[in-house]
């Protein structure tokens, strides 16, 4: 399933940091950053509750991660 969350990670040298524990979190699923979109957007192919395990990752790390509709 896809998930899409809106975020405010801030550049590519923030996504470099975060794509260790991405990775981690997502053992194989694919997911990709828009950080051009204004809302910075994270979709993210994989189950709901690794998708809510990435979103509260980043919620500890300080960052925005709202799922969109």
């Amino acid at each position: 399933m896809v998930h899409v969350y809106k975020t405010n990670v801030p550049s590519k040298a923030a996504l470099k940091q975060l794509r260790p524990g991405l990775d981690a979190l997502l053992k194989g699923a694919k997911w990709s950053f828009d950080l051009k979109d204004c809302d910075k957007v994270l979709r993210m192919e994989c189950t709901a509750d690794a998708a809510n395990q990435v979103a509260l990752w980043l919620r500890s790390l300080g960052f925005v991660c709202d799922e969109l509709p």
